[in-house]
């Protein structure tokens, strides 16, 4: 895979300028991922940040009670762990590979090399700014839409208009992701089925209505 090409399509850097693109992919170091592979560990020591370039991740973080709690489903294009530069050194959550891909492992030391340029450290800073924009509005959507619309716009986020959609994500992730409990979950999905709205089984989901109405 062409890394400078990759991150030259990213939405994540689509403000950075073309010096700043071609410093990073030069200390980016290709990585095969495979399903339920374990990327990196809550609190093991955190020595580089990633790039997405293809398949899914998830994060994880265990609470105190001991239940594991998925986070997020990282995508092609985001950047993960980037907390440890600067909050922490440890990693803060587990990563999980979900559907087999590459990412792009970035080297915290050379990263900080990095910074020391001027135009990149700005450029770098614009783009965390542009992610917590991101988070916010999230967070204002996770609040604003009940239960069924959030599992919609998951599906439409992951698979776009597809409407026979292998599931590539557990139930258990999909009801995290969206904000679920798992008894909530399941009695949404009891209710979409007997609306017919969906048709689910272990592999498959079939959406039945246009999901922009």
């Amino acid at each position: 895979m062409d890394i400078l090409k990759f991150i030259e399509h990213a939405d994540f850097f689509e403000s950075a300028s073309d010096s700043s693109k071609k410093m990073l992919a030069e200390i980016c170091i290709p990585k095969p991922i495979t399903k339920k592979m374990v990327i990196f560990t809550e609190g093991e020591f955190g020595s580089a940040f990633y790039l997405l370039a293809t398949g899914s991740v998830s994060l994880h973080k265990n609470a105190p009670s001991g239940k594991e709690i998925m986070l997020k489903i990282v995508q092609p294009g985001e950047i993960f762990a980037e907390v440890i530069l600067f909050e922490q050194n440890s990693y803060p959550v587990t990563a999980v590979c979900v559907k087999s891909g590459v990412l792009f492992s970035i080297p915290k030391h050379q990263f900080y090399c990095l910074l020391n340029n001027e135009v990149f450290r700005n450029d770098f800073l614009s783009m965390l700014m542009r992610k917590q924009r991101y988070l916010t509005e999230k967070i204002r959507y996770l609040t604003m839409h009940d239960v069924e619309d959030r599992f919609f716009q998951f599906f439409n986020e992951h698979y776009g208009s597809e409407k026979k959609i292998r599931l590539t994500f557990s139930k258990k992730d999909i009801a995290s992701a969206i904000g679920a409990t798992p008894e909530t979950f399941s009695r949404l999905l009891n209710r979409l089925t007997n609306e017919g709205k969906i048709t689910i089984d272990d592999t498959y989901l079939l959406i039945n209505i246009n999901q922009n109405t």
